[in-house]
């Protein structure tokens, strides 16, 4: 996959405030405050920065967390993941393959088949119904 680079000053052109403080600052939204928390919409959901698909409705499930959670991205390339000790933690983060947007955190409580959660920031998120 062919990285997309831009400057902060472009993505910050590009991007509302709170997409560019959660996509390239590493921020996180609120919780149970993103537009896609509760949303049951069948579709693709695809990275705001870039437009790559990144999870299918299909494996969305709801946690409980506060932020829309999935099982397993669309694909294995579709995005990388970072060991994150940042706030006292040792966490995983997960980045957009194509454009390194931040996108949240992969945990190890999630339910089958994988027993993954993806929490997902909604602001990191274009959703595309089917």
């Amino acid at each position: 996959m062919e990285k997309l680079d831009k400057t902060l000053e472009e993505w910050k052109a590009m991007l509302d405030p709170e997409q560019y403080n959660v996509c390239r600052l590493k921020g996180t939204e609120r919780p149970f405050s993103g537009k896609y928390n509760d949303t049951k919409t069948d579709g693709v959901y695809h990275c705001i920065c870039c437009n790559e698909p990144l999870f299918d409705s299909k494996t969305k499930f709801d946690s409980g967390c506060g932020w829309p959670s999935f099982y397993a991205p669309i694909g294995e390339s579709a995005m990388v993941e970072i060991r994150d000790v940042s706030h006292g933690m040792i966490r995983t983060e997960v980045v957009c393959a194509k454009c390194d947007a931040h996108l949240g955190h992969v945990f190890p409580d999630g339910p089958p088949p994988t027993g993954l959660r993806y929490c997902i920031n909604s602001v990191c998120l274009d959703l595309v119904p089917r």
